[in-house]
């Protein structure tokens, strides 16, 4: 009897991560096994843009705080800032359903039924292989939820920056005189 215990963690690339299986022709031999799959790069897109988001965003906060004048006054710079608000609401859609899509890629590669069903030692009619513990992934749920939250907030900011363009803008007052063909003499 014996218990086989695999870890794994970020970045997910599963198939680097070995673990040793008991061989059942020798009493001490054991083989090394590897898991399957790469599921690196929805995982390093959603942490990535977790640091840019949050560089951006500090880099906005300095610029509504301290250079409120230059941002008032300048009509490109709330433009690009409603552009990339607008992308970073678009990633944020595509890292939090990449990311949900490849955590439940892992939690079926990692999944006991799975590895028994992989080894061989427990295809012999002697062996009894029964499945542990199935690996906690709440943390990892709940970062799949906090990127479609993510989501919602930077969609729901898309509105407060562009009211500071000058798509919102009100047009600029006419003199209605000058409107109504009147000169004056």
């Amino acid at each position: 009897m014996s218990a086989i215990s695999v870890q794994f963690g970020y970045p997910f690339r599963l198939y680097q991560v070995p673990y040793e299986m008991p061989d059942c022709e020798g009493a001490s031999e054991s083989r090394t096994l590897h898991l399957v799959g790469d599921f690196s790069a929805p995982a390093e897109f959603f942490v990535t843009l977790g640091v840019f988001s949050f560089l951006y965003a500090m880099a906005a906060l300095v610029l509504y705080l301290r250079f409120h004048s230059l941002y008032g006054d300048n009509k490109r710079l709330p433009f690009a800032d409603f552009c990339v608000t607008v992308c970073f609401a678009f990633f944020w859609l595509v890292a939090a359903a990449a990311w949900g899509k490849g955590l439940s890629d892992v939690k079926a590669a990692t999944r006991p039924s799975s590895l028994i069903g992989a080894m061989s030692v427990c295809q012999g009619q002697e062996a009894v292989c029964n499945a542990g513990a199935t690996p906690a992934m709440g943390l990892a749920n709940i970062s799949v939820l906090f990127g479609f939250i993510n989501f919602l907030l930077w969609a729901g900011n898309c509105w407060f920056v562009f009211k500071q363009t000058a798509w919102h803008a009100p047009a600029p007052p006419r003199d209605s005189a000058a409107e109504q063909g009147a000169i004056d003499k």
